[in-house]
């Protein structure tokens, strides 16, 4: 969890005003939910290793019996009956369930907040950080991965993030490649976390870890498994068929269909087929997605279609899909705004100044549109400026005796 000085923060402010503005643009609305949501409902099941993660709200009024009570059992989560949420979906689930009645048909929602997870913290990781997330609610089609994508990708560009690719799979194909692997429903989510591993650990690797879960070596050989899995690295859209022009037989031919016919309707997209991509959510039913950068070897968001959660809560099944940013990683990729800081300018006056004469040209400068700050000259000018550099600020002026209007001042670059 992290401070940020007023550089930093006017940096973040000005990535989060791009995307408010993008996501609003293509339709979505922004909504705000709670910090904390029911240990129950973060502890459901759907969130994966992130509910390992979270932090717990203990119950008020706990007597020493009753710690000692859970500990006996190891079963702390006793204790608590609130969480701090680990992401932004399961609030969004329990929000629309809460408020559907009052909503449009078909929901478009932007949630822009600070999440929390138990993370060992390292670069681009972080205990407390920001998500930036786009969701459609009751749209079972393909239009809203294709309107997701769309104004993901669009909101990208007006960052000015160039080079970005699209990674794109579906879980229908890996639940697939399993069930053809002889891999049960119950251990099939342990497997997918173990396959989520690839980047990291290797085919190898994988097939030693499944091979160890006791998942490789009853309905496949670990030769085969090896042989599929390095396929899969492989990736591309030639998946789909081997020499002989044969789609292999654990492919969901339908789910690649689908996949097909979202590249086909977003050709400036540049999506990229993976099978290999897994993303660790456990609510994920369907299309799933992540942002990939070429000089980057870690996603810059992602997402999918999550159909099934927000049924747990509402009792009726309703079709959802979403995509998240990662705003602490783009906006560290972004770094200062330079055309922020020329906006940003600071008036250097005397300690005598008259103090009516320096507000009247603050005002008249702020009245254009620029951020302006009174700074007292010290000995130490070139520190005061620096100083001012490092806050954001991309010029100054000096104001003089017989500076009376704006027109008398003469701006430099900070730095020169």
């Amino acid at each position: 969890m992290r401070d940020f000085l007023p550089a930093d923060k006017a940096a973040r402010e000005h990535a989060l005003g791009i995307i408010r503005q993008s996501f609003a643009s293509h339709g979505f609305d922004e909504i705000e939910t709670p910090v904390m949501e029911d240990s129950a409902r973060l502890h459901s099941g759907l969130g994966g290793d992130n509910e390992k993660l979270g932090f717990a709200v203990l119950k008020r009024g706990l007597s020493a019996a009753d710690v000692a009570s859970a500990a006996d059992t190891d079963n702390v989560l006793a204790l608590a009956d609130l969480g701090l949420r680990f992401d932004l979906t399961v609030p969004l689930a329990r929000f629309y369930a809460s408020h559907r009645a009052e909503l449009p048909t078909v929901f478009r929602a932007i949630q822009i907040a600070p999440v929390w997870r138990a993370e060992r913290p390292q670069k681009g990781r972080f205990r407390q950080f920001v998500q930036c997330d786009i969701d459609i609610i009751g749209e079972s089609g393909p239009l809203a991965e294709i309107e997701l994508i769309t104004a993901t990708s669009a909101t990208l560009d007006a960052l000015g993030l160039a080079g970005c690719s699209i990674r794109i799979n579906d879980r229908r194909i890996l639940t697939g490649l399993l069930a053809h692997w002889g891999v049960t429903a119950d251990a099939g989510e342990r497997a997918l976390i173990t396959l989520d591993k690839l980047d990291k650990i290797g085919v190898a690797g994988v097939v030693a870890e499944l091979e160890a879960l006791g998942i490789i070596g009853a309905g496949v050989t670990p030769d085969a498994a090896t042989e599929t899995l390095t396929a899969l690295g492989a990736g591309g859209w030639t998946l789909g068929t081997d020499a002989a022009g044969e789609a292999p037989a654990w492919l969901d031919a339908a789910a690649f269909a689908d996949l097909e016919a979202l590249r086909a309707a977003l050709p400036g997209v540049d999506l990229v087929f993976d099978p290999t991509l897994v993303r660790g959510m456990g609510y994920y039913t369907g299309t799933i997605f992540e942002i990939a950068h070429p000089d980057l070897g870690y996603s810059l968001g992602g997402g999918g279609r999550y159909d099934g959660m927000i049924g747990r809560f509402l009792g009726t099944d309703v079709p959802a899909c979403g995509f998240s940013i990662g705003f602490e990683r783009i906006v560290d990729l972004l770094g200062a705004d330079a055309a922020s800081a020329d906006r940003a300018v600071v008036l250097v006056h005397e300690k005598d100044a008259d103090p009516a004469r320096l507000v009247a040209l603050k005002t008249a400068l702020v009245e254009t549109g620029l951020r302006v700050r009174l700074e007292k000259r010290t000995k130490n000018l070139k520190a005061l400026l620096e100083r001012a550099g490092a806050a954001g600020y991309g010029r100054f002026a000096m104001v003089g005796d017989d500076t009376v209007d704006v027109g008398a001042l003469e701006f430099k670059a900070l730095g020169s």
